[in-house]
C-alpha cells in the first residue's frame, strides 16, 4: 500500500499546491480553498496566512521513528505550537504557505500520512492508547486499528461519503475513545471477538451509537467496514451537510431498518470481495526489575514494565520537549508513545529505572485530574471557533492553582470553542460550549454548560444541558463547586452521584 499510496499522494500534491497559492492570492475565498485543503488534512487558520497540518496516526501510535520525524519537523521549520487532538493526532499550527506540502511530502516520506485528516473522508482511526499494555483488557486492538487504517486508506479515492467517518477501537478496559457513540465503534470481548456499534456521534443531534451486532469476528471486521461506508454512501444526507454525518441516518432509516440495512451490506461484501485479516499478536522482548510507584505511572501487564502520562495543559506540546523526549527515549529498547483521546500522551515499555528519567523530563505537565482538562484549539486558530478555549482553559487552571484543591476534588472539563465539539464536552463530567450570551442588549462571550456526562464503559451518557453561563463566570462557578466538594470531605466522583440537585442549582445561579 505505502509504494501506491506514495505515488498516488506525491501526484495530487502539485495540485493543493496550486489551490494554496490561489487562496493566498484571494484568487478563491477561505470556503473553496477549505473544500480541497481539509482532504489533504490541512486548514487555514484564522489569520489566513497560517496554517495548520493534521498528522495521522493510525491508533495513536507513535513510534520512536514517527517522533523523531516530527521532533525534526518542529527544529527545521522553528514551529512553535503543536495540538495533541481529541482524536489521537497531532496538528502542527502557525504553518507559512510555503512550508505545508513539504511537510506533508517528508511526512508521507516517513510513513505518516496526511490525505484524508480533514473533508468527507474516512478520519484518523482510534485505539484505546494503552492497548496491548493495559491490565485487564480484553485483547489487544492496535493491530486491527492499524489494519482498518490501511484499508480506508485504501478505498479512499474510490468513495465518496456526505461527510467524515469515524471509525474507533476499545480494548474492553475502558472506553476513551468513545467507540459507544463514533460513526463505528469495535468493543473488544475476551472471546476475541467485537461488539459493533455504528452511527453515533458527538455535537449537535448527539446519539449513542446502536448496537449493531455483538460477537463480529476480529477477522471479519473489514467486511463490516465496507458495509458501513457503502450504507452511508447510500443512505447519507448530500443535500444537507447540517444533517449529513451517520447519525442522522438513525432518525431517516429508523434504528431496526439502518441495522437491517447495514447487515444486508455485510452479508454482500462477504460474498463479494475477500478481507479477511490475519493477524499476529504483538510480542514485547523486554522485561525490567524494580518497583515504580507514581500518580503517572500505570503498570503494564508485561512483567516490570511502566507507561508514564505526559499530559501538557490543553494538549498544547511544547516543541522543545518533543525533541527532548525524542533523544531521551530514542535508544530505550521497544519504547514508543501513544497519543491519548484526551490530548495526552503515554510513554510505554518503559523499565523503571527509564521511567523515571521520563518522569523528570515531563513534570511540566497536568499534576492532577482537574489539570487533565482537554481544550479544542479554539477561536484564536480555528476558523469555525466561537470561544477561545484554550484561553479559558488556562485562566480557569491558574485560578483553581491557587486554591490548592486536593486531587479529585474538581473533575477533569472538557471544553469545546463550538458547537462542532471537537472537546468532546458532552461526554463529560462538567462539559463547555462556545457560545454567546447577551446580557442586557449587549452580546458576551459565554459558554453553555453540560453536566454529568460520562465516558465509562457500559455506562456511557451524554451530559444534560444546564444552561448558558459567562466566561468571565466560569473560574467563580468552578471555586466554589470545588469549596463545596471540599467542605464535605469528599471528591467529586462520591459527591457527584449523590448531589445532583446541589450541582443543578449551584450551576442554575451562575447560569441565570
Amino acid at each position: 500500500m505505502r509504494e501506491q499510496w506514495m505515488d498516488r499522494f506525491t501526484a495530487r500534491i502539485s495540485d493543493f499546491e496550486e489551490k494554496l497559492e490561489a487562496f493566498n492570492k484571494g484568487e478563491i475565498d477561505r470556503k473553496a480553498y477549505k473544500g480541497v485543503s481539509g482532504g489533504f488534512g490541512s486548514y487555514a487558520q484564522r489569520d489566513p496566512a497560517k496554517n495548520m497540518l493534521r498528522l495521522r496516526l493510525p491508533g495513536g501510535r507513535m513510534t520512536k521513528e514517527r517522533l523523531g520525524f516530527i521532533a525534526g519537523t518542529v527544529e527545521q521549520y522553528g514551529i512553535d505550537l503543536l495540538k495533541l487532538t481529541t482524536c489521537e493526532t497531532v496538528q502542527l499550527h502557525n504553518l507559512a504557505p510555503e512550508q505545508v506540502a513539504k511537510i506533508m511530502e517528508a511526512a508521507a516520506e516517513a510513513g505518516i500520512y496526511t490525505l484524508g485528516g480533514g473533508g468527507d473522508n474516512p478520519r484518523n482511526v482510534m485505539c484505546s492508547p494503552l492497548s496491548g499494555v493495559q491490565q485487564g483488557e480484553a485483547f489487544d486492538v492496535m493491530p486491527y486499528a492499524e489494519a482498518a487504517t490501511g484499508y480506508l486508506l485504501s478505498i479512499a479515492d474510490s468513495i465518496h461519503m456526505p461527510r467524515k467517518l469515524k471509525v474507533a477501537f476499545s480494548n474492553g478496559a475502558e472506553d476513551s475513545v468513545h467507540a459507544a457513540f463514533r460513526d463505528m465503534g469495535f468493543l473488544a470481548n475476551p472471546d476475541g471477538t467485537f461488539d459493533l456499534y455504528i452511527a453515533g456521534g458527538l455535537g449537535a443531534n448527539h446519539k449513542m451509537g446502536i448496537l449493531a451486532q455483538q460477537a463480529v469476528p476480529a477477522e471479519k471486521i473489514l467486511y463490516y467496514i465496507k458495509a458501513m461506508v457503502l450504507t452511508f454512501c447510500a443512505h447519507g444526507n448530500y443535500e444537507n451537510r447540517a444533517r449529513a454525518r451517520t447519525r442522522y441516518m438513525q432518525e431517516t432509516l429508523g434504528e431496526e431498518k439502518l441495522r437491517r440495512i447495514f447487515l444486508e451490506y455485510v452479508s454482500q461484501v462477504q460474498r463479494d470481495e475477500k478481507l479477511d485479516l490475519h493477524v499476529e499478536a504483538v510480542d514485547v522482548q523486554k522485561s525490567g526489575e524494580g518497583m515504580l510507584e507514581d500518580a503517572r505511572v500505570t503498570a503494564q501487564k508485561q512483567h516490570g514494565l511502566y507507561a508514564v502520562r505526559y499530559q501538557p495543559v490543553g494538549g498544547c506540546l511544547p516543541p522543545e520537549r518533543l525533541s527532548a523526549l525524542y533523544r531521551l527515549i530514542k535508544d530505550f529498547p521497544a519504547v514508543e508513545c501513544r497519543v491519548a483521546p484526551d490530548e495526552g500522551l503515554y510513554i510505554i515499555h518503559l523499565t523503571a529505572d527509564e521511567a523515571r528519567k521520563v518522569l523528570e523530563l515531563t513534570k511540566d505537565g497536568a499534576q492532577n485530574e482537574f489539570e487533565k482538562s482537554v481544550a479544542c484549539i479554539g477561536a484564536s486558530i480555528c476558523q469555525q471557533g466561537v470561544r477561545n478555549s484554550q484561553a479559558t482553559l488556562a485562566a480557569v487552571v491558574e485560578k483553581v492553582r491557587e486554591r490548592h484543591f486536593r486531587d479529585g476534588v474538581l473533575p477533569r472539563i472538557r471544553i469545546s470553542g463550538c458547537p462542532s465539539s471537537c472537546g468532546a464536552h458532552q461526554a463529560a463530567a462538567l462539559g463547555f460550549q462556545g457560545c454567546v450570551k447577551t446580557v442586557d442588549k449587549k452580546p458576551l462571550p459565554a459558554y453553555r454548560l453540560f453536566i454529568n456526562g460520562t465516558d465509562k464503559l457500559g455506562a456511557a451518557s451524554f451530559g444534560e444541558p444546564a444552561g448558558v453561563m459567562l466566561e468571565s463566570d466560569i473560574p467563580a462557578f468552578l471555586l466554589e463547586l470545588g469549596e463545596l466538594i471540599e467542605f464535605s470531605h469528599s471528591t467529586w466522583a462520591e459527591w457527584a452521584p449523590q448531589n445532583s440537585e446541589k450541582l443543578q442549582a449551584l450551576a442554575a445561579r451562575y447560569c441565570a
